[in-house]
């Protein structure tokens, strides 16, 4: 399959040396984009589509120039592309189907590998279930490994049957968590790093954490710390901090932050959750009011404290993304069709809007690959 877009008659790889890559998914317009960031000159410069994919999440590779591409029709499909670092071009490798029993509308809610990037974890919002597919030293994708169905449901409308949202191994790498919007739970399940497999914890049921009844569980993270996590709620716009228990597995709760500005009305729709990689700052996005929030975390205990509540830079707050260095953040504004950059000061965690924007069509997840010196 060749490259969908080629490189400037003019461009070098040594050129681009010094700038990373963005590729981003866009909702339910079967496009990847690709965009070239310049951390020097926090400049962004588009470089148009460079994959007809349905794309509603992507992430890459944390070494290799791959990218997974998940789907949003029936079948659970991930697409595998390898990265053209001079062009951002994409050029399809693979493909894989992980329902065995297709579902319906909604597919693929999320991917993303595991800290020794050997296992892609998949949540599928249609059929409420997640699985496990094992990834090659060069990045190719095995076979799906496991896939475990999430049951329940909550009161809702969007909560008839389980949606699962997310997908993460807590920090002993003996558990995975999926965080199910529909059933208003966060499913706890035995992995196992050798085989890449999870499965239920117990014959009489799966060890679970429930959630306020209409919640709407949609995002949870660990804090390094190991025994605290933090899981974001959709439907309420609110986080939770909890307590984790890697002997045993057992999520406990410990306090409830909202995300919503004082005297908010109307939609409550929170989104996107990300923790700082020296753990003392967590940031969430608001889609409701079009509002980034920064919490700083204690140290001593992980509980959070608000220190900042800012524009988002365009409308609807889909997800972003912290830069790997942890100096920047990518917002995919999906109502507004844009990327905007924001600067973090590492020190304070706040966030600076740069005014530097990039067009998307309708942006649903940035991947971030860095430059290669």
């Amino acid at each position: 399959m060749p490259l969908l877009s080629a490189p400037p008659a003019a461009a070098s790889p040594k050129r681009y040396h010094d700038q990373d890559l963005l590729h981003v998914g866009t909702w339910g317009q079967d496009q990847v984009h690709a965009v070239r960031f310049d951390p020097a000159r926090a400049t962004m410069t588009s470089l148009g589509a460079v994959a007809e994919v349905s794309s509603n999440w992507v992430a890459v590779h944390p070494t290799r120039p791959v990218l997974y591409a998940a789907g949003g029709e029936p079948g659970g499909f991930i697409r595998t592309f390898r990265i053209d670092d001079v062009s951002g071009a994409l050029r399809k490798t693979g493909e894989l189907e992980t329902e065995a029993v297709q579902g319906s509308s909604g597919g693929l809610s999320y991917i993303g590998l595991t800290a020794e990037a050997d296992t892609l974890l998949v949540a599928d919002f249609a059929t409420g279930s997640a699985a496990t597919v094992p990834i090659r030293s060069d990045g190719v994708l095995g076979a799906v490994a496991s896939s475990v169905q999430d049951t329940g449901s909550g009161p809702h409308p969007r909560q008839a049957g389980p949606h699962a949202h997310h997908v993460v191994v807590d920090p002993s790498g003996r558990f995975a968590l999926v965080a199910d919007f529909g059933a208003d739970r966060v499913f706890v399940r035995d992995y196992d790093r050798t085989t890449h497999q999870l499965s239920a914890r117990r014959p009489d049921g799966d060890g679970s954490y429930a959630t306020a009844p209409g919640s709407g569980p949609r995002r949870l993270a660990f804090h390094p710390n190991g025994w605290t996590a933090y899981l974001l709620n959709e439907l309420t716009a609110d986080i939770e901090v909890l307590r984790w228990d890697a002997r045993e597995g057992v999520l406990t709760p410990r306090r409830i932050l909202t995300t919503n500005a004082p005297g908010h009305t109307g939609t409550t729709s929170a989104a996107e959750l990300a923790i700082s990689g020296d753990g003392r700052h967590v940031y969430t996005s608001n889609r409701g009011d079009n509002a980034l929030v920064v919490f700083s975390a204690d140290p001593r205990t992980g509980l959070l404290t608000e220190v900042q509540r800012l524009p988002c830079g365009g409308v609807t707050p889909w997800s972003f993304s912290l830069h790997p260095g942890g100096r920047w953040l990518f917002v995919a504004n999906k109502g507004s069709g844009s990327v905007d950059l924001f600067r973090v000061d590492p020190r304070s965690g706040r966030l600076t809007g740069t005014g530097t924007s990039v067009a998307v069509p309708s942006p649903g997840c940035v991947s971030v690959r860095p430059a290669r010196h």
